[in-house]
């Protein structure tokens, strides 16, 4: 899902603001613990959780701090399972509790072809409504497989609770140049990239 959580190689933020006083936020134990027990218990995975957040409004997203995120993903997937209810939680709030917007369609994988260490690669250059993995400044860029990880279960189809095979991740390996024109120092970026994600480059 491309939407305002999507970050990586954005500009224009200024300087990272640090609080002058401690906050009070003694209740963020009870949201870790929360999620924790929602994960450990299989209410919903990892993946349904990182796209709860993703789903929230980018008003809020970007007013909240991390925790009030994860908050409202757990309330909100909490609904979508039957557990809880919008009432339930207004009545403890006393007033309106802000969720994420609906769940969209996931997507299965595309019977992927497989690729080899040291073998070039492109990302797909790719736009979905749902849950996807792939950060936004890597997409129809082309780099070189590293390291091949441990088969998990492929996020777009993860994230909307579909059944799906596993497939392993690649250490793609960027040239910043290529990723940023005229604008980076000569540096090597490592992205761990789906390999539904990945196509490979005829004559590479």
């Amino acid at each position: 899902m491309d939407g305002l959580h999507d970050l990586g190689g954005k500009q224009g933020f200024g300087r990272v603001k640090y609080p002058s006083a401690p906050h009070n936020e003694n209740w963020r134990p009870l949201v870790r613990a929360l999620h924790a027990f929602a994960i450990e218990s299989h209410i919903y995975n990892m993946d349904e959780f990182r796209h709860a957040i993703e789903r929230m409004t980018p008003r809020h997203y970007i007013s909240a701090p991390y925790f009030e995120r994860h908050l409202t993903a757990i309330a909100t997937l909490l609904i979508e399972k039957g557990i809880a209810t919008r009432e339930e939680l207004e009545s403890l709030v006393d007033g309106e509790f802000p969720l994420s917007g609906p769940l969209g369609p996931g997507r299965l994988p595309f019977a992927p072809q497989s690729f080899a260490i040291g073998e070039t690669v492109r990302v797909k250059n790719e736009f979905v409504s749902g849950h996807v993995r792939v950060p936004a400044y890597v997409r129809g860029k082309t780099g070189t497989i590293v390291h091949v990880s441990t088969p998990t279960p492929f996020p777009d189809a993860a994230g909307h609770n579909m059944q799906a095979e596993m497939e392993p991740t690649y250490d793609v390996r960027f040239r910043a140049s290529d990723l940023w024109p005229d604008t980076s120092d000569e540096a090597l970026n490592h992205v761990a990239v789906f390999q539904s994600y990945l196509e490979k480059v005829e004559g590479a």
